[in-house]
């Protein structure tokens, strides 16, 4: 029988999703797939080079659990020079991508029973990932009228003796939100006047921001001892595959995250590192050029999917996803916005998501990390599909 910490999980809703097109896709039928956040960018020529370099130059063994040293400077030199914090290489782990990064904090910190705020929407690991640890998610909602971001005073509300820790994604996904400066402060002001509560900052689309400045909590003064900075080279980089991430904390909270990982999988892939730290030394014009392009690709699919009756369409400011709400099409036909997903996929075949893994069942997920062209595929695959409702 299994684990009850095991039952208590649910699959990824992302990954189903794209189990079912790619089932569609063996019968013949033609899927515009935009389910997975995945840059359908290569990875720039001088990373792979370095890759090459490190085969070549028999970077094949194990590595420090941590990460390289180099590597971890590399970290540690981006942090400073783009967001303005000093971190020391012990403070760095890096990690099977930033995904086992964030999971390492939760599970170093978190005791059965304690709560953890994940605002909603979110990303659907996070609830999984504090299930993991025995813990309990609370989830206050931003809605689209507040552009998918909470406000202080909810913060505040969610707050119990029980509260160890809030999880906030900026740039965010699913919603494609980015908190400013100023609406950070204001956070971090709430979360300063409770002791022992401490925040992990998940940063992986720092680089795929519209609105010209990425502002971290950990900036703030007083929040550097209180947060867990995670980011990571496969979004701004278009390395997925590469599975790099890695956490900047305060050094205790590193050197937990450091002995958990030494237990469960020690450190990541040789070559991968040394790409990654081609990747933060290396020239960064590939990153702006990504970034220019998924802002033209937001633009068009804002654009196309406002032409569409009864979607409500906001104008993300980060990330790659759309995230409109669906309520008119839904309390009919489909009780919720992952039927009216699987609708989209067997009838209009384009592949979304629906709001429900993320915290926000009246919404659907869109992942625009695609050419121009299957955009304006989908949008009218869609636009078809719901016109015949």
């Amino acid at each position: 029988m299994l684990s009850k910490v095991i039952t208590n999980l649910s699959p990824s809703a992302t990954f189903a999703m794209a189990q079912k097109s790619e089932e569609l896709k063996a019968q013949g039928i033609n899927i515009v797939n935009m389910s997975v956040g995945e840059p359908d960018f290569d990875t720039p020529e001088h990373i792979k080079a370095a890759a090459t370099a490190a085969i070549e130059a028999n970077w094949s063994k194990y590595s420090p659990v941590s990460g390289y040293k180099s590597l971890k400077e590399a970290a540690c030199g981006k942090l400073l020079r783009e967001n303005g914090l000093e971190f020391s290489p012990s403070q760095i782990v890096v990690s099977n991508g930033a995904k086992q990064s964030i999971c390492n904090a939760v599970l170093a910190l978190v005791n059965p029973g304690d709560e953890v705020i994940i605002p909603a929407p979110f990303w659907v690991s996070y609830p999984q990932m504090v299930k993991l640890a025995q813990g309990i998610p609370v989830s206050p909602e931003a809605t689209i009228e507040s552009q998918y971001k909470i406000s202080p005073e909810q913060l505040e509300a969610a707050i119990t003796p029980r509260t160890k820790l809030l999880i906030l994604c900026s740039p965010c996904n699913p919603s494609g939100a980015v908190y400013s400066r100023s609406e950070l402060e204001a956070l971090a002001e709430v979360v300063l006047r409770h002791e022992g509560l401490y925040v992990i900052s998940d940063e992986i689309y720092e680089h795929i921001n519209y609105v010209g400045e990425h502002a971290s909590i950990a900036a703030v003064p007083g929040m550097r001892e209180r947060t867990m900075v995670v980011n990571g080279v496969s979004k701004a980089y278009a390395m997925t595959g590469w599975r790099i991430g890695y956490i900047a904390a305060p050094q205790w909270i590193a050197d937990a995250c450091n002995m958990l990982q030494g237990q469960y999988t020690s450190g990541p892939c040789s070559v991968s590192q040394k790409a990654a730290e081609a990747a933060l030394n290396g020239p960064q014009e590939c990153v702006e050029l990504m970034r220019q392009s998924f802002q033209r690709r937001r633009d068009l699919i804002v654009r196309l999917m406002r032409g569409i009756p009864g979607l409500e369409v906001n104008e993300p400011e980060g990330a790659f996803y759309l995230f409109p709400r669906c309520s008119a099409y839904l309390g009919g036909r489909f009780k919720t916005a992952t039927e009216l997903a699987m609708y989209l996929l067997e009838t209009g075949h384009v592949a979304t998501v629906g709001g429900d893994a993320f915290g926000a069942p009246g919404c659907l997920r869109l992942s625009y990390a695609t050419s121009e062209e299957n955009i304006i595929e989908a949008a009218a695959r869609i636009k078809r599909a719901l016109e015949t409702l």
